[in-house]
C-alpha cells in the first residue's frame, strides 16, 4: 500500500493539455413519498368503529415513514398505498356509518314524538 502511495506521488500532475472538465450530479435528498400519517391518525380516533381500518392504516403509514427514512422509496410508496386504500375505505365506512345513524335517530324521532305529544295530552284531559 505504501508502494502506491509512493507510485502517485512519483506520478504529479498529468501531462495532458486538455482542460479538466467536471460533472456534477444531483442526488435528491428527500423522497416524495407522502405516508398520509396525519390522515390515518383522523381515521384512527374518529372511525374506530369500522373494523379498525383506521388503526390498520396507520399502522401502515408508520411503516411508510419507516422505509422513507431508511432510503427505501419502493417500500415507502408500496406501504403509503396501502395506506391511502386504507384510509378511503375507513373514511367511507366511517361516513356512511355516521349518514346512517343520523337518519335513523331521524326517522325514529320523527316517529317517537308525536306519540310523546299525544300521551301528553291525553294526561292533560285528566
Amino acid at each position: 500500500m505504501l508502494k502506491e502511495g509512493h507510485e502517485v506521488s512519483v506520478l504529479g500532475a498529468p501531462q495532458s493539455s486538455a482542460p479538466m472538465t467536471t460533472t456534477v450530479i444531483n442526488m435528491r435528498s428527500d423522497t416524495s413519498a407522502p405516508n398520509h400519517i396525519v390522515w390515518s391518525l383522523f381515521n384512527t380516533l374518529f372511525t374506530y368503529w369500522c373494523c379498525c381500518l383506521g388503526f390498520v392504516a396507520f399502522t401502515y403509514s408508520v411503516k411508510s415513514r419507516d422505509r422513507k427514512m431508511v432510503g427505501d422509496v419502493t417500500g415507502a410508496q408500496s406501504y403509503a398505498s396501502t395506506a391511502k386504500c386504507l384510509n378511503i375505505c375507513a373514511l367511507v365506512m366511517g361516513l356512511l356509518v355516521i349518514i346512517t345513524f343520523f337518519n335513523i335517530s331521524c326517522l325514529w324521532l320523527t316517529d317517537l314524538f308525536p306519540r310523546i305529544l299525544a300521551i301528553m295530552m291525553s294526561f292533560r284531559d285528566y
